[in-house]
């Protein structure tokens, strides 16, 4: 009569720490999978200009007759803090740092990739 009083039972803490155990090995898997080796590669038509390690946290100002871009690369994401384009398609356009998301501004020509 005693077992069945309990609150938790012998098998309520194997399957809590079995729990503890997978949720520590998920974050370590995450933490350890970081994605290093990936490159930003800019392209002004069709050419390729420079390209950045994604590892490396920096601001590039691209410049043409036609305008310009910075573009920052900040804990692993690229995005354009600014330009001076009409639309700002690429600045409002969402961070990226999975291989083939670019970010395009059609003024300047302007193409900004997530490469391997």
């Amino acid at each position: 009569m005693m077992d069945e009083d309990r609150i938790i039972s012998k098998r309520d803490i194997i399957f809590i720490m079995i729990l503890l155990i997978a949720l520590s090995l998920v974050i370590l898997i995450i933490h350890f999978n970081k994605r290093t080796g990936y490159y930003v590669t800019l392209s002004a038509d069709g050419d390729v200009i420079e390209t950045f390690s994604l590892d490396d946290d920096m601001e590039y100002r691209f410049e043409t007759e036609a305008g310009f871009n910075v573009i920052v690369i900040e804990d692993g994401q690229v995005y354009v803090r600014e330009a001076d384009c009409r639309d700002k398609i690429c600045v409002n356009h969402s961070r990226i740092s999975n291989v083939g998301e670019t970010i395009i501004c059609l003024p300047h020509k302007l193409v900004i990739e997530i490469t391997e």
